[in-house]
């Protein structure tokens, strides 16, 4: 059944999520130490909540913000008043698909009517069409809150997240925008096809030739890889070397959460 027309909802169970928390893929939420096994943070670019777990809890998300708990979409009339929800059974979440077009989790599709999927632990994209995909983050809290052990001999682990400046996060953004929609098998684009995009995104265009952003990219791969990174030289490359070397630099980017799905937002046609 698709819930497109229906009354205000009650939120006196949900804790809102501050403003300034960042994205839940690189751990945007500091209170994870503390939750319940079990608890779910939901995130869209309007804002989100954290809900601890309970039978018969459910967090709604849409378009319309006075029927959901998260608003996503709120400018895109593809997308759904209700289009999901996220429920509890007391030990897991599912997810519910309760509007017209299909979601979309990393690994598949979740179509209107279908049977709810259970979320794993840990951080989940999940992603709504429209006019653009929009991105729902959701984090749930694992068994042992997410705690880890002290581990004091072992070597020291690279920075979470490499520097970036604004031209190369951006060209990044573009060149890995594939592997940010958790698409299957994903690989980068085209120089040619990232300076295209890139020369709609800042005009003029001519500012981004596909030189200028292999450059960026080259410098990017080049820092990282005396950093200590493998796989980001042709000398480590054996065969035909084709993207592996970008393939490999944006799944470090992302694997390191330098680059994580909000980050998709830069691609949204400048005003």
């Amino acid at each position: 059944m698709v819930h497109d027309n229906v009354g205000a909802i009650d939120r006196s169970w949900a804790e809102p999520l501050p403003p300034a928390v960042g994205s839940l893929a690189r751990g945007g939420w500091s209170n994870t130490s503390g939750a319940t096994s079990g608890t779910i943070v939901a995130r869209s670019v309007d804002g989100g909540i954290t809900v601890g777990p309970k039978v018969g809890r459910s967090i709604l998300f849409g378009r319309n913000a006075d029927e959901v708990h998260v608003c996503i979409g709120a400018d895109d009339r593809r997308v759904s008043r209700r289009h999901g929800e996220l429920r509890c059974d007391g030990a897991r979440w599912w997810l519910h698909n309760l509007g017209r077009a299909p979601i979309r989790l990393p690994e598949r599709r979740l179509f209107p009517a279908e049977e709810p999927v259970p979320l794993v632990e840990g951080y989940t994209p999940v992603f709504l069409p429209g006019t653009r995909e929009h991105l729902l983050e959701v984090y749930i809290v694992g068994r042992t809150g997410d705690r880890r052990a002290a581990d004091h001999a072992r070597a020291t682990i690279a920075p979470s997240t490499w520097p970036l400046s604004p031209d190369e996060k951006l060209a990044l953004v573009v060149l890995g925008q594939r592997y940010l929609l958790h698409e299957p098998n994903p690989q980068p684009l085209t120089w040619r096809q990232a300076a295209d995009q890139l020369g709609e995104l800042q005009p003029p265009a001519a500012q981004w030739s596909a030189k200028r952003v292999e450059h960026l990219v080259g410098r990017v791969r080049a820092r990282l890889s005396r950093a200590g990174v493998a796989g980001l030289t042709r000398e480590e490359v054996s065969g035909p070397v084709g993207n592996a070397l970008n393939h490999n630099l944006i799944t470090e980017l992302v694997r390191s959460t330098t680059l994580v799905p909000p980050d998709l937002r830069r691609l949204d046609p400048p005003s």
